[in-house]
């Protein structure tokens, strides 16, 4: 009997679905936490090719053909953050709400609205 593609419509499915691709073809043994973040790292790069020598203004205006590989750059880089975080048991979503609340601290709205710098370059 087929199995039943799991529909793809919240991070733990994707990490599900994941888990199952990579199963399926015995990639685990290669699919450790350091190899994941390399392939990570390699697919972050190849998305910043598209923009490195792009102006800022236009950087959102993509022909066809680089929209289409930005987008499987994306993919790549959030499969391999998904497979990260399913390999080192890491809740994606609890990671975020605490990086936020602590971003907050360190950016505090009124301080730094409008701004780039550092929070170590606030006066405080």
């Amino acid at each position: 009997m087929p199995k039943q593609k799991i529909t793809i419509d919240s991070l733990e499915s994707l990490r599900l679905r994941l888990r199952e691709f990579a199963r399926e073809r015995d990639w685990d043994q290669y699919h450790t936490p350091k190899n994941l973040s390399m392939a990570l790292i390699a697919e972050a790069a190849e998305l910043v090719e598209h923009f490195q020598w792009v102006d800022g203004d236009q950087s959102h205006l993509l022909e066809d053909k680089t929209r289409q590989s930005v987008e499987e750059e994306l993919a790549d880089i959030l499969i391999y953050l998904v497979r990260i975080s399913d390999k080192l048991d890491v809740d994606l979503y609890m990671a975020v709400e605490r990086k936020i609340a602590i971003n907050g601290k360190k950016y505090p709205a009124d301080l730094v609205r409008g701004s780039a710098k550092k929070y170590t370059e606030y006066d405080r």
